[in-house]
Order: structure tokens, then sequence, then C-alpha cells
């Protein structure tokens, strides 16, 4: 079978990393815990989604499972996968004494030692090979890093349907391994995530030779001391590609030789200069280093890459070369030779969280299109595709312009959390652009220009259960609360999901059509009100019901209709399949093409402004569209018909009638009125200043820097205070920092600076909590104003958070019905089981660790429970 190049089919990566194990203890517990596998999933995540092959919703990561989570999450990547599956495994790996099989244990797993060794909540490796044979995918790629991996070679060996499967193991057969430091990835891991990481193609035949070769010829040793030899099967010339990242090229060459022999230069002999392929490969390898390197020194602060000159391109030419080791001849062919292509100018386009998924794929389409090269075959500019919250987003382009050139605050950093300065801005909704130019800033450095309508269009629908959907005649025509209203009359337990309303336009759009036929926003709200935070994108819900299956299949979900066609997002054959019910108040997404321009970035404005337009005609025209339509968009104008009518979703219609967009003005006073919905919040702050925190409590991460960054989701009519936990002694376990009470931003942050700071003493959680929830029960009692309790720590005092303490504060928590955010300084605090996570849990609240961007991930928890200061 010829290599696989699996780009633009179905592809699907499953990643289960079982850091943490219920049974650890003799005489049936497996070894201990793996802290260094949590890395390795986050790690192996993020390069996979960056390297062109999976999309980001292609991408699952399991944590720990069990055996029955693991089979479960199993099947569903088997099912949806068409074209490559690649399924990872890191933890304990286990064999019996006689035999060739592999066992995978999940995080139940136990061992029952004896001549007949068998090893309950463990998965044989034989029969997950038989599952993944199940699927209609053209390749399979298992790669596992866990003691005794090698075996698996002696069953994929043996396994019939072995053609499409292709094995990576960590290790050769009946070798235990170290797991490494666990502050890092698994020293396998570690390697293979650095593999990936690169610019080009990345082939698994390429990938487990390098890492043969790494492993074993370096300090790496087996826990027997022989050397660490991984290996990869696979059939005789078959091979996959597993990563493709943009290559940056060289620049164009000078019309002259950057070195003028005295006599023209003859070949070497083999003798002489044995130029040979490894040298080769190894020049390119010095030259990208050294010209993203150059690049790196032009790269100014406002985060904008301008060209590099052609002197810093000799420069680096010459000493790539000299590294090299090829001399004065190399040197001289490859600088007079024939003409390369220079690295292209670098475009940012920021996006919609909800839109990413297809505009990244625009993109890539355009970047190798006739419309992006030149007649040499370069590429004429590159684009960096990102998203923001979309809140986030018209936020700091009305507001913070200035900042994101020049971050002065670390508070206020539109680099940090939105990205870097875009060129491009598509929006989802038109009147996006509106809501930065309806209040100018005076110091604005931002200047918009968008186009005078979208170039795509996709309604907001309610995504109904087929078993509780309306009749065809009854889908559309009506609103969206008389939708409600009928679906929960065909079925009284039915239920309304809506993503986060911050966090994307569709979710807010979808908010203005709850509210506009209710007395008070509180009252709309209680039609989608669910447990726990939002999901933050459309997709993100629809992919996350399937969790449940009974509540997949009472759950109407408010998303854009082209989520419902097949491969966007997750694939529909993983939840209950869905009719679209078409409301008609209620606005779709737009996509819109704003560019953007900064003052002061005039260098390379008219090749920028080229690049620009020559992506915003293609994008508009036959190009882009064919990308939109492909994933279910439709006309932006006329009728809104889908722009491929040759293939409709299941439960889609045709032709359900236009709805009319928003003005700027309507969405910033919804969005006002959801962060409004049921009056003022109140948030209170716990922060441990115990001794332990010292090395948690600078700096912008540190705790005070996390809890006053949060307050940016507070308004002057909300009600907050902060308790500094630390003390032992009964009423004396906490300190009042900041009294309980309505504050303006400033003044309360400088209250926290001057109050908080590192007390000598130990912290007692369980004590602060059970004050706190009692505090907050007596605040709210008369009306329906948002609650929550924060509480930020280093875990290092949980050890008083456990047995009755424990159980009091649950019990406690689950009386009172206060949200508890857990906020967790190191890593680890949030898994399953854990304290931290199992307050949040029983408050119905969000537990947040070091694991994840606790800035960004607290503040969001604040600013749905707070009016906000926008």
């Amino acid at each position: 079978m010829p290599a696989f190049d699996p780009r633009g089919k179905v592809n699907r990566a499953l990643l289960v990393g079982v850091s943490e194990y219920d049974v650890t203890e003799p005489p049936h517990g497996v070894p201990g815990d793996l802290p260094a596998v949590k890395h390795n999933v986050n790690r192996l995540r993020d390069v996979l989604t960056q390297g062109r092959v999976f999309g980001e919703h292609e991408v699952r990561a399991v944590r720990s499972p069990t055996l029955d989570e693991f089979n479960h999450a199993l099947r569903t990547v088997v099912q949806e996968s068409e074209g490559l599956l690649l399924l990872y495994f890191a933890g304990h790996g286990a064999i019996p004494m006689a035999g060739h099989e592999l066992f995978l244990q999940m995080r139940n797993a136990s061992v029952i030692a004896g001549a007949h060794a068998v090893f309950p909540g463990a998965e044989m490796f034989t029969t997950v090979l038989s599952v993944l044979a199940t699927s209609r995918a053209e390749r399979i790629v298992v790669v596992l890093d866990c003691c005794f991996a090698g075996n698996a070679g002696s069953v994929w060996e043996d396994f019939r349907d072995k053609r499409r499967v292709l094995l990576l193991t960590s290790v050769q057969a009946n070798h235990r391994i170290d797991a490494g430091d666990p502050g890092t990835p698994t020293p396998f891991t570690e390697q293979l995530v650095r593999l990936l990481d690169r610019d080009g193609e990345v082939w698994f035949g390429e990938l487990s030779r390098e890492l043969r070769q790494l492993m074993s010829a370096g300090s790496h040793r087996t826990v027997r001391g022989d050397p660490w030899d991984p290996r990869g099967r696979a059939e005789p010339d078959e091979d996959v590609l597993l990563s493709a990242r943009k290559v940056p090229p060289l620049s164009p060459p000078p019309p002259a030789p950057l070195l003028t022999p005295t006599s023209p230069p003859v070949p070497p002999s083999r003798t002489q200069h044995p130029v040979t392929t490894p040298v080769l490969r190894r020049t390119r390898e010095v030259l990208r280093t050294s010209l993203r390197t150059c690049a790196a020194a032009v790269l100014t602060r406002t985060g904008r890459l301008w060209p590099v000159s052609r002197t810093a391109t000799r420069i680096t030419l010459v000493l790539a070369l000299a590294a090299s080791g090829l001399g004065s001849y190399g040197i001289y062919t490859l600088a007079a030779g024939s003409p390369s292509c220079g690295p292209p100018l670098e475009l940012r386009l920021l996006t919609d969280p909800d839109l990413e998924s297809t505009v990244r794929a625009a993109s890539d389409a355009y970047l190798t299109s006739d419309a992006n090269t030149t007649g040499d075959g370069c590429r004429r500019s590159g684009i960096t595709v990102y998203s923001a919250g979309a809140a986030d987003a018209v936020t700091a382009l009305r507001r913070q312009s200035a900042a994101w050139q020049e971050p002065r605050d670390p508070d206020t950093d539109p680099q940090r959390d939105v990205g870097p300065q875009p060129d491009i801005w598509i929006p989802a909704s038109a009147a996006d652009a509106g809501r930065v130019t309806a209040h100018p800033d005076p110091d604005s450095v931002v200047t918009l220009t968008p186009d005078s309508a979208p170039f795509a269009y996709s309604p907001l629908v309610l995504a109904v259960p087929e078993g509780i959907a309306a009749p065809e005649s009854l889908r559309t025509g009506h609103q969206l609360s008389e939708l409600i209203k009928e679906l929960r009359g065909r079925d009284s337990a039915a239920e309304v999901a809506r993503p986060d309303p911050e966090f994307t336009d569709a979710a807010l759009l979808a908010t203005m059509g709850l509210y506009r036929d209710a007395a008070q926003p509180g009252t709309a709200e209680g039609l989608v009100r669910q447990p726990g935070p939002p999901s933050p994108t459309a997709a993100d819900l629809l992919c996350t019901l399937p969790d449940d299956d009974a509540v997949d299949n009472r759950t109407a979900a408010l998303v854009p209709e082209f989520l419902l066609k097949s491969g966007v997002g997750c694939d529909r054959t993983t939840r209950s399949r869905r009719i679209a019910e078409y409301p008609d108040d209620t606005s779709g997404i737009e996509p819109t093409y704003v560019r953007v321009g900064w003052q002061g970035a005039t260098r390379d404005q008219p090749a920028r402004d080229a690049a620009a337009e020559d992506f915003h005609t293609w994008l508009t025209g036959n190009g882009g569209l064919a990308v939109f339509a492909a994933d279910g968009f439709r006309s932006a104008t006329g009728d809104r018909v889908l722009l491929d009518t040759r293939s409709v979703a299941p439960g889609v219609e045709r032709t359900p009638g236009p709805v009319s967009g928003p003005n700027a003005g309507q969405m910033d006073t919804e969005l006002a009125a959801y962060r409004g919905a049921n009056g003022p919040g109140r948030v209170l702050f716990l922060i441990d200043d115990s001794g332990s925190m010292e090395a948690f409590w600078e700096g912008s991460s540190g705790g005070p820097g996390l809890l006053k960054q949060s307050l940016g989701g507070l308004g002057s009519e909300d009600e907050y205070g902060v308790w500094g936990v630390s003390g032992l002694t009964g009423g004396h376990s906490y300190t009042e920092l900041l009294s309980f009470a309505q504050h303006q931003r400033a003044a309360a942050e400088k209250a926290i600076g001057q109050k908080a700071g590192i007390q000598d003493a130990e912290a007692d959680p369980h004590t602060a909590l059970l004050a706190a929830l009692d505090y907050m029960a007596h605040r709210g009692t008369d009306d329906e104003h948002p609650r929550l309790i924060v509480y930020v720590t280093d875990d290092e005092d949980n050890n008083r958070l456990t047995g009755a303490g424990l159980d009091a504060v649950l019990k406690k928590a689950r009386l009172v019905k206060v949200p508890v955010a857990m906020v967790s300084l190191v890593s680890g605090g949030c898994d399953k089981g854990k304290p931290d996570a199992r307050v949040s849990d029983a408050s119905g609240g969000r537990c947040l660790d070091a694991d994840e961007d606790l800035g960004a991930g607290l503040h969001d928890e604040v600013a749905r429970t707070g009016t906000g200061d926008d």
C-alpha cells in the first residue's frame, strides 16, 4: 500500500494518559501514580493540533480513565474515523509470566499475582487491536509509552488484519522504563513531541527511526540498565503522514555572490568534500533555525514580524553554511545559484471561536492556491489563524488598542489575553465592527475597515434530538420562546443548553432571541439554566453532550446550523441525531471580513495591504466560499440558500428564510443584560496567605495577581469581599482583607495590595470554607442574584480537608448551593477525587488548576457572576 497523506480526511486522535491509579498499595496495587504522564497528554495534544493533519476538535484527550471509560472513548473514535485514526496510551503496562500479551492498565487497575496472573481494570492489547480494526479509517497508528510496550510487537505480528496498522512502542519487549521527572513528560514522549514539533512533514517511518536512534544512542537506559530501544512496526513500504507544519522558505539570494573566488570553483571530488545526504539534511535544519533566529531579532514589541533585510539574510546564510561544514564552495554555489523562495509576509487573522475551524481550513486552502503562488512557485503570504472570546476581542479593539501595542499594566494585556495584533478580523456578526467604532477611544491606535456586508451565513437553530423534535411543518415560522415551550410540551423533562454568550457571538445572538419576549432577563435565563459553567463554544457543547446518553436524548442545543453538518466539530454519529428548528426572531452568524490597521505600523504597509487584499478577494470569492460551503454555510444574500445544495445535512431545511441581523447597540445592550440577568452578583474571595504560599505570591500569576485580574469581571454594582486564609484556631482561621460591599476596582486593588501578605501560619481550608459557605448563605436568601465563592490556594494544607472535615464541607456545599470555584496553583489539584475537585463538584462550581490558563479561567468564572466593567 502506498504512503498515506490523511490531510482533508475525517481524522481522529485519542490520547489516553493514566497518571493516577485507585489501587497502588500491595498486594494488589499497581506500582504507583505517574505524574509525568499528565504532561504527556497536554504536550502531545498541543503539537498534534498544530500539525495540520488533525483539526482542533479531532484530538480527544482522556485523562486517567477507568476501563469502561477507556472503552467508551475508544469505540467513539473508532466510529468517527475515516482517514487517520491515532491511539496514544501512556500509563502502566503489565505482562503475564507466560505468553506474549500486553495489558494496558487503566485507573481502576489492580493485579492478582500468581502463575496465571490476571489484571482487572486493564485491557488486553489484542482486544484494543480488534476494536481498532472495526474502524473505517484508512490507516491506524498506535503509540504506546509504558513498561513492556515492546511486547505489543508480537501481538501485532500475529494480528491478521495488520495491513493498515502501524505500531510505535516506547521500549523493546520485556523491559521496564522509568517515567522520569514528575514535572516533565516521560523521556520517550518528550522526544516524540520534540520530533513532531518541527517544520515540514513528519512521516511515521522517519519518526520511528529517529526515535530509536535518539533513545538508544543517548544516556537513556531501561530499568535493568540496557539501552532504551523504541521500536516501530509496519508492513513493508507502509507509511503515513503524522504532521505537516509550514516550512519557512529561504530568502531570495542576492544578485551577486557573497564570496568571489579568484578562480571559478571546481566541484570537489568525493575524497575531498564528501557532501553526503546527512550533511545536506543538517544544512537545511541549520538554515531554518538560523533564519528563524534572524527573524526573531527583528520582531518588534508590537508582535509584528517585519521582513528580514537582505543583509541579515546574507549573514544568516553564511553562518548557517559555515556551521554545516560545507566550506566556501558550498557558500558560493548556494549564493550564486538559481533563485529560491523568500519567507512570505505573515498575516495575523483573529476570528470568533465558533468560526476558527472553518477559517483555518480556508486559510490552509489559500496558502497553496494559485492566488497565493508566484510564477516561481513561491508563496506570496502566510496566515496565522487564532481565536479569542468575542467579548474580549471587541473590548480589546475598542478600549485597549494602545495596551495591545505596548502593555503597561499586567492586568490589561491583550497580547496575552487575546493574541497578537491582528491584520484581519473575521467576527461572527457584521455588527461587531460597529460595536468597536460606535464608542471611539481617544487613545485608539487601531483602524477598522469592514466590508459592507458579510460573505457567508448560518442561522441559529434549536437543535432538538430526533426523538422529541417537532413535525416538519412546525420547525419554522415560530419565535424561539414558542419553540422551547412546544418542546417541553412534547417532553416535560426536555432541557435546552446554550454556550457562553461572552465567548462567542452565536451564543450572544441566541441569548438575544431568548430575551426578546421575556419580561425579565432572569426569567429568560431560567429557560437555559444548567449546572456548572456553560460550554465555551457551540462545538464544545455538542461534543460534550454524549458523555451522558440520557441527557443527550432530552437536551436541545442553541447552536449555529452549520455544526449539524457531518464532520464539523465532532461527528454527528457520536450524539443523538438532531433536527434543526428555526426561530424567526433569532439572528444567525454572519462571518464578515474586517481589515485592521495599526498606527505606526508603516514599514511594510503597502506589501501588507496587498497581501490582505489578495486573501480578501480569494476568501469572498469562489475559493473561500467553497470551503465554507463544505462546512455547511449558506449564502449571505437573498434567500440564504446553502452554498452547497448537493449535500444537505440530515435535519436541515433547504430554505428556512433569512432573519435580519442585530445592530451594534443591541448586542452591547443584551450582553449587559446577560451579565446582570439576575441582578448584581456577590463574590467572596478566599486567598490562602499561609507561609507555603510565598512561592506563589508575586506577579500576575501569583495569588493576589490572579485575584486582581478577575476583578475585571465585576462592576460597581456587584458586591464582593476578600478573606486571607491562615490560622488554625476556630474563628481565627481567616482575616478580612476587603470588606464585603460594592467597590470601585482601583480602590479595591489598592486595599488588597496594602493588606494582603504572607502570614507566619498554616491554613485550615476546612474551617475557612465552612465559614464562607455560612456567610454567603445569608446573602441572597430574598433574591436570585448570582453568588460565588472563590478559593485560591497552593493545596499545601489540604491534609486538613480530608475525612470528616471534607465531608462536612461537602454536606454544607450541597445544602447552601453557592458555587465554589477552587483555584489550585499547582498541577493536578483538580484531578478526580482530590479535595478541590470534590468541593467544586458538590457546590456546582468549577475547579481550576495550574494545568490550564488560571487567569482567563478565573476571570470567566467571576464574570459569569458579576455585571462586568465593560
